[in-house]
C-alpha cells in the first residue's frame, strides 16, 4: 500500500555536536523535488552537507539519492531507505548537517541521517493512498437516512450533497468494497436510487500512529 505525506514536519538530532536537520516535502515531479532541495541548500548555505533522497512520479517512479560530499552510501541511501521503509511515494527529504568537529564514522553517519528523517516523519501527518471510485448518487428524501446508514457502516461519508427535488450525493467509495456498498444500498432502499457511471480515482486516509511504519 502506498503512503503519502499529507503535512510535512521537520526533525533535528545532535550527534557528537553535529546537528542533523531533516526537512520533508510532498513532490509529484522531479522538478518539484529539485526545487525543494535547492531551496534548502540556499537556506543552509553555510552547512557542511545538504544530503537528499526522493521518490516521485508515476510507476516506474524516479528514485534519486545524493550524499553531497559525505562518504559514499552514508547519507543519501540511508535517507532513501527510511522513506521506502515507510512505503512513502511522491516525497522528498533533505537532511542538513552542521559539522560538530568530530568524525562519526560510517555507522554513525548512517544512524544519524536515518534518525533525523525518522524524527521528521514522527512530526508529520501521513496518509494511505487508496484506490477508489467516484460517482454521483441520486435518491429521494425518504431513502436518504437508509443510504447514509449504509455508507456509515463502511466508514464512508459524502464529499458533498445537493439538496433539491431529490438529494444528490457526491461519493468516493473504496474500490475493493464498491460492489458491496452498492448492493447494500440497493437492498436498503429497494433500488430507489440512481447513480452515474463510476470513474477511477484515489483518495487518502490519515494514518494513526500504529499504522505509520
Amino acid at each position: 500500500m502506498t503512503k503519502v505525506l499529507l503535512n510535512a514536519g521537520t526533525g533535528e538530532i545532535t550527534e557528537k555536536k553535529s546537528r542533523f536537520i531533516a526537512y520533508l516535502k510532498g513532490c509529484e515531479t522531479e522538478g518539484e523535488a529539485l526545487a525543494f532541495i535547492a531551496g534548502i541548500k540556499k537556506k543552509h548555505y553555510d552547512a557542511r552537507h545538504n544530503c537528499h533522497a526522493f521518490i516521485v512520479g508515476e510507476e516506474p517512479s524516479i528514485i534519486r539519492s545524493n550524499d553531497d560530499g559525505e562518504p559514499s552510501g552514508t547519507a543519501g541511501r540511508p535517507i532513501l531507505e527510511v522513506l521506502t521503509g515507510y512505503g512513502l511515494h511522491n516525497v522528498c527529504a533533505v537532511v542538513t548537517r552542521y559539522f560538530g568537529g568530530t568524525l562519526l564514522g560510517t555507522g554513525g553517519l548512517v544512524r544519524a541521517y536515518s534518525d533525523a528523517v525518522r524524527e521528521a516523519l514522527k512530526n508529520s501527518e501521513l496518509g494511505l493512498l487508496i484506490p477508489g471510485k467516484k460517482l454521483l448518487l441520486r435518491t429521494g428524501y425518504a431513502q436518504l437516512d437508509k443510504v447514509l446508514s449504509v455508507l456509515s457502516s463502511f466508514d464512508v461519508s459524502p464529499t458533498a450533497a445537493d439538496y433539491g427535488e431529490d438529494v444528490v450525493l457526491s461519493l468516493t467509495l473504496p474500490a475493493d468494497s464498491f460492489d458491496s456498498i452498492l448492493k447494500n444500498i440497493t437492498d436498503a432502499t429497494g433500488g430507489n436510487f440512481s447513480a452515474t457511471a463510476p470513474t477511477d480515482t484515489y483518495y487518502t486516509k490519515v494514518l494513526n500512529d500504529k499504522d505509520r511504519s
